[in-house]
């Protein structure tokens, strides 16, 4: 039986920066298509709200590792050969914007009544009072559960490893089936989450107190 050794610890931290990377990709994607659904969501086309509400009943009622799935396998059967760290990153941008869409939407509109009223009567167009009134104090109730969100994302990228992709998990998965050191390696992917996602944690707290969330 083959011992822990360096080859395998850059292993684990290949598999590390790749989701790493596969978070920020579908952060980015999924953050740009959440602001589209939340501001869907509130407009004053009631098409546009049905067809962003259906979206997100549809992601959020059907299971990441589905999505995967779909992405993947299900996408071949019409030609499409996807590489796996592109249906990991579509399936996660799907999730992602889902989930955020519906989050900003609640924060959007948690914003007091007063302000969106104040901002019509200075006769500042809708895109001039979302920019500059609205979306400025979203941003501040926004802030928790955002973060909250991007650390689930971060732990629910391991199931990119279900369609082939050697993420953190999969990278672990690996090593062990080399050398049989369940409680080392799985220990050391562990500790390796908790600094991924600690540090987002204590960004978030640090960034509440710099936009004084909650506070008047």
């Amino acid at each position: 039986m083959d011992m822990f050794t360096q080859t395998h610890l850059e292993i684990i931290l290949q598999g590390a920066g790749w989701t790493v990377l596969l978070s920020c990709i579908a952060m980015i994607g999924g953050g740009a298509l959440g602001l589209l659904i939340a501001l869907c969501n509130i407009s004053k086309s009631r098409a546009l709200r049905l067809l962003s509400g259906a979206y997100i009943q549809l992601v959020q009622g059907t299971p990441l590792l589905v999505i995967m799935f779909l992405s993947f396998f299900g996408l071949s059967i019409v030609g499409w050969n996807l590489p796996a760290i592109v249906a990991a990153s579509l399936s996660l941008s799907l999730y992602t914007g889902a989930h955020l869409g519906e989050i900003w939407r609640g924060c959007i509109q948690s914003v007091p009544k007063s302000q969106w009223e104040a901002a019509e009567c200075l006769a500042l167009s809708r895109y001039t009072r979302m920019r500059q009134v609205i979306l400025p104090q979203a941003l501040r109730i926004a802030t928790p559960p955002t973060v909250g969100f991007i650390v689930q994302l971060v732990k629910n990228s391991s199931l990119a490893s279900v369609i082939g992709f050697v993420e953190l998990v999969r990278a672990g998965q690996l090593v062990n089936n080399t050398i049989f050191e369940p409680g080392i390696i799985y220990f050391l992917v562990a500790a390796l989450y908790f600094l991924t996602c600690y540090p987002l944690s204590v960004f978030s707290r640090k960034l509440e107190r710099k936009l004084h969330v909650g506070r008047r």
